[in-house]
């Protein structure tokens, strides 16, 4: 039995220091943890990116909606494989009850009763230059106003038209 037990331990370290270190930044420093990855083929330095992420589920309460993160992450990530963040357009369109992630602070709190944890990712992602489209159909049935909305989140008709409108600007969508 107490061989079993030891084997099981020595076993769960070799896992856990095996697994890769996750950290943040440098584009993003409190958003967007990554681990550096020995690639076969590694970036140039030279892409172009220009993403539209989609998110429809609505993050947990009291955490920054991990989808909403992975625009964090993918600036983050481009930048250590040496791609400028000035190389890389991206835009957030949300839609469904994603649409709550995007509310200001006093609404927010008014509907969930804690402050939106995803606000101060949104403001650094915008900082960064990422478009943040709301699906104003999703927003409407919601009963989601702009008025309530956190600074410089942008309504578009629909999803399906901000999606349409980002692929006529050189917009690919990043399959989740």
């Amino acid at each position: 039995m107490k061989i079993t037990v030891a084997f099981i331990i020595v076993s769960l370290f070799s896992a856990l220091a095996s697994a890769a270190e996750f950290s943040k930044g440098p584009v993003i420093k409190n958003y967007g943890g990554v681990a550096d990855v020995e690639q076969s083929s590694p970036l140039s330095g030279k892409e172009q990116f220009k993403i539209a992420f989609d998110v429809a589920e609505q993050g947990e309460k009291d955490k920054a909606n991990r989808r909403f993160e992975s625009l964090a992450r993918f600036l983050n990530m481009q930048a250590r494989a040496g791609v400028s963040p000035k190389q890389v357009e991206l835009a957030l369109v949300v839609h469904g009850k994603a649409g709550f992630d995007l509310l200001e602070n006093k609404v927010y709190k008014e509907k969930f009763g804690s402050d939106n944890a995803n606000a101060p990712l949104l403001a650094e992602l915008h900082k960064h230059g990422v478009r943040v489209i709301l699906c104003g159909q999703s927003a409407a049935y919601h009963g989601i106003d702009s008025a309530q909305l956190l600074p410089d989140i942008e309504m578009s008709l629909s999803a399906m038209t901000a999606h349409a409108l980002l692929q006529q600007q050189g917009y690919t969508l990043n399959p989740f």
